[in-house]
């Protein structure tokens, strides 16, 4: 989940607001929503002990479209990558907040000298859990889930309490965290659980303006601050273009039932162990006839924070990845409790990830799959 921090700076009268032309939103309620384009909503708390409330937006790549909405009024408008954009909210009539929507600079280590040509073991267990060791604050040896759904480092507090001897300062503080023979900069989160056998969740955006590449076949990441030349020349390897919303990366992906075929975004989420998690209010919405698939169980399964999720399985005719195209896949129904709360999108989880070769190419924003010798592997999933 993408943090959010609120910014704490002088007071300012209203007067000087004024005088700088900022536009004024009015607001009866201390909720407000966030709209970013496409499908994402946030909700946002207006404080007004908050001298400059921030909302620092997820990643993307052109100009998007927002609009902030009270319960009375809204403002809409354009931002791009490393703009800022600040107004008031007029909570009552009577307390100015100052608001600021924050984009962040689009991120590009091609230009890096000496250049960055990394390797790292990278397995994926019998769990679907991808994991790699590092190395925490320079004595911390740990192994660690990468989950292209998660931002920054969680540790378990499992790991905190037992693994852990630095005895980091939560949120705040940047640690180095090394990955190979490179070192990177992360702030510390506290998760509940993470993958299984691991400790903690390793964020793809501590790679962002990098190329990374996962090669299920020899068991390494491979980590690069420019496109090696081979990646390029394998025709072997079909081109998605990443689209972000909430920080999260997502390419286009068709399932199939009974004829009926829905082309939509997904998910890419190495973090999610099962095949496909489908959202039931995206399938009512685009007509699917989930009521024709075959129910194969239904489980309870627990979030990252120890929440639980009822979830049924399903028989899925078609899941197709570009030319890439999966039968009888045993994928999840999810209604309540939804990790991405607001926004209603389908998941491709590991079970399907691992059987592709990939490369995110965080530069450009696009992600490479190849498949691997795990193609055609059983689900966990899979009916007997």
């Amino acid at each position: 989940m993408k943090r959010i921090l609120p910014v704490l700076t002088l007071l300012l009268p209203f007067s000087v607001f004024a005088q700088n032309k900022l536009q004024v939103v009015k607001a009866n309620a201390g909720q407000a929503k966030i709209y970013e384009e496409p499908h994402a909503i946030s909700r946002w708390h207006i404080n007004p002990k908050v001298k400059l409330d921030v909302y620092t937006m997820g990643k993307f790549t052109k100009s998007k479209r927002i609009k902030f909405k009270t319960d009375v009024d809204s403002i809409v408008f354009n931002i791009s990558p490393g703009q800022k954009k600040e107004f008031i909210v007029l909570l009552n009539g009577k307390d100015s907040c100052l608001t600021q929507i924050t984009a962040p600079v689009l991120k590009n280590f091609s230009k890096v000298s000496p250049e960055i040509h990394d390797a790292v073991p990278f397995f994926v267990n019998k769990y679907n859990t991808n994991f790699l060791p590092i190395i925490f604050n320079g004595t911390d040896s740990l192994i660690m889930n990468f989950d292209s759904g998660a931002n920054d480092i969680d540790l378990t507090n499992a790991a905190l309490a037992t693994k852990v001897k630095s005895k980091p300062k939560l949120y705040h503080t940047d640690y180095d965290i090394k990955i190979g023979n490179h070192t990177y900069k992360s702030k510390i989160y506290d998760i509940e659980l993470a993958g299984n056998e691991t400790d903690g969740l390793l964020g793809w955006d501590i790679f962002d303006g990098m190329i990374v590449a996962l090669d299920y076949d020899q068991n390494k990441m491979m980590v690069h601050s420019t496109m090696p030349k081979e990646i390029l020349q394998d025709k072997q390897y079909t081109r998605f273009k990443i689209t972000y919303i909430k920080n999260k990366p997502f390419i286009e992906s068709e399932i199939s039932q009974d004829g009926t075929k829905n082309k939509s975004l997904f998910f890419f989420d190495l973090g999610y162990q099962r095949t496909v998690m489908l959202d039931r209010d995206l399938l009512r919405e685009m007509k699917f006839p989930a009521e024709k698939m075959e129910v194969i169980k239904k489980v309870m399964m627990r979030g990252v924070n120890g929440n639980e999720v009822p979830v049924t399985t399903v028989k899925l005719q078609s899941l197709k990845i570009g030319n890439f195209e999966l039968k009888n896949v045993p994928a999840q129904v999810m209604e309540q409790n939804k990790p991405m709360p607001g926004t209603n999108v389908h998941y491709l989880g590991n079970d399907i990830l691992k059987r592709f070769n990939t490369v995110f190419d965080f530069q450009n924003n696009v992600i490479y799959l190849k498949p691997n010798h795990l193609y055609d592997v059983a689900y966990a999933d899979q009916k007997s």
